[in-house]
C-alpha cells in the first residue's frame, strides 16, 4: 500500500475547525488501550501509507503515518538494517506513526536510544489545519527547538503526524543471551555495574527469577563478553526478548491486574510495592502487576526520583500518567494552545486537562 492521503486529512481537520469537533486520530489500533480513554469523532488515518524515502547508505527512511511496522521492518531487513529502539507492536498491524505518537521502545532502548532519540524528522497536521515539517533526514539538521521530538510520546495531541524519518542501523553479525538466576537487588546491581563498562550489551531483564542479558556485535566481542557475564546461553534469544519481553508474551504480563510502567534511576533499589515485578532497561524500568494501591505507586515513584504510568487496566478515565506539578502543566497548555488551540486532536488522551 502507497497512498498520499495528506489533502485529505486536511481538509477533514479544517471542517472539525470549522464546527468545533473533537477528533479521535485512529491508526489500526494496536495502541488505543494506552493513555486515557479516547474520545471524538474517528479520523482514519491507517490508509496513509508506504515508504517515503528509504536510502540504505545513508543509514535513513522516511514514512507515513499509516505504514505498518511489519512493512517497514520487512524492508530495513532486506537490507539488513533494523530500527535501533525495537519498537514494540502490541497489537496487530501496528503502524508507525502510532509507535512514535506514543513514544514506545523495546528492549534495546537504553543502549540504542529511545523513539525520540531515533527520529529525525516529521511533517505534522497540526489541529490548526496546517502541515509544518519539522527536522529533516539526517542527523545534524535541527537549529533552535527540536520540535520533531517533541512530537513523539504526545498521543497526536499536539498533531497528525503525516510521515516520520528515522536512523536506522545495521544488523549486527552476532548475539547471544545469557541467563542467571539472581535476586531482584543484585540483577540491579550487575546491570548497573556492566553498564559502566565496554562490554556489548542490547537488552537486559529480570523476569521475577532469571537475570537475562543480550550482547550483540562482533563474534569475537560478544565471545569474550560471555566470557565476562558468564550464565547459561538461552537458546530461543529471539522468542524471549520479541516475544515475550517486546509483546509482552511473557506469563509475567498475563491475566487482567493492572500493570504500572515505572521509570527510575537505574541503581535504584529494588521496590517493595504489592505485587510482583519485573525489570528491563538496566534496571530504569520497573513493571508491577498486581493490585498496588494507585497513591501508593506514584509516591514511590517520586520518592525514588521518576513516576509511574498505568500502563494497562485500572480506571481509564482517570489520570493514568503521573500528574504534572503546576509549572510543568503550564508548558503542556501553552504547548496545545499553540498547535490546537480549540483541543480538536485527541482530546484528554494524555491528561484530563489537554
Amino acid at each position: 500500500m502507497n497512498n498520499d492521503l495528506t489533502e485529505e486529512l486536511q481538509t477533514h481537520v479544517l471542517a472539525a475547525l470549522d464546527t468545533g469537533t473533537p477528533l479521535e486520530i485512529r491508526g489500526n489500533r494496536s495502541k488505543r488501550f494506552l493513555g486515557r480513554t479516547p474520545t471524538g469523532e474517528p479520523l482514519e488515518v491507517a490508509a496513509h501509507a508506504g515508504i517515503v524515502n528509504y536510502q540504505p547508505k545513508e543509514l535513513v527512511v522516511t514514512a507515513r503515518c499509516g505504514t505498518t511496522l511489519e512493512t517497514l521492518e520487512a524492508t530495513l531487513a532486506e537490507q539488513g538494517q533494523v530500527m535501533p529502539f525495537e519498537p514494540p507492536r502490541l497489537g496487530p498491524d501496528a503502524t508507525l506513526g502510532g509507535t512514535i505518537a506514543c513514544g514506545l521502545s523495546g528492549p534495546a532502548r537504553p543502549y540504542a536510544g529511545a523513539a525520540r532519540d531515533l527520529v529525525l524528522g516529521v511533517r505534522v497536521l497540526t489541529g490548526r489545519g496546517q502541515i509544518l515539517r519539522f527536522g529533516g533526514e539526517v542527523m545534524k539538521n535541527v537549529a533552535g527547538y527540536d520540535l520533531s521530538r517533541l512530537m513523539t510520546g504526545a498521543y497526536g495531541t499536539l498533531g497528525l503526524l503525516l510521515d516520520v524519518s528515522l536512523k536506522v542501523m545495521p544488523i549486527p553479525a552476532a548475539h547471544r543471551t545469557l541467563a542467571q538466576e539472581q535476586s531482584p537487588n543484585e540483577a540491579i546491581r550487575l546491570m548497573n555495574a556492566w553498564a559502566g563498562t565496554p562490554l556489548p550489551i542490547t537488552a537486559t531483564c529480570w523476569d521475577g527469577e532469571r537475570l537475562f542479558v543480550r550482547l550483540a556485535g562482533a563474534e569475537a566481542a560478544v565471545d569474550q563478553a560471555a566470557e565476562t557475564i558468564g550464565g547459561e546461553t538461552v537458546v530461543d534469544q529471539d522468542a524471549f526478548w520479541h516475544t515475550r519481553i517486546r509483546e509482552q508474551g511473557h506469563d509475567f504480563f498475563a491475566g487482567e491486574a493492572d500493570l504500572w510502567r515505572l521509570s527510575l534511576p537505574s541503581a535504584t533499589p529494588h521496590l517493595d510495592l504489592q505485587g510482583k515485578p519485573l525489570i528491563e532497561w538496566g534496571g530504569a524500568q520497573r513493571w508491577y502487576r498486581g493490585e498496588a494501591d494507585t497513591q501508593a505507586v506514584r509516591e514511590a515513584a517520586i520518592k525514588a526520583g521518576g513516576h509511574a504510568t498505568l500502563f494497562r487496566g485500572g480506571d481509564r478515565d482517570g489520570e493514568v500518567f503521573q500528574p504534572l506539578p503546576p509549572p510543568l502543566l503550564a508548558i503542556h497548555r501553552n504547548l496545545k494552545q499553540a498547535f490546537d488551540p480549540k483541543g480538536l486532536l485527541n482530546p484528554g488522551r494524555l491528561f484530563a486537562e489537554l
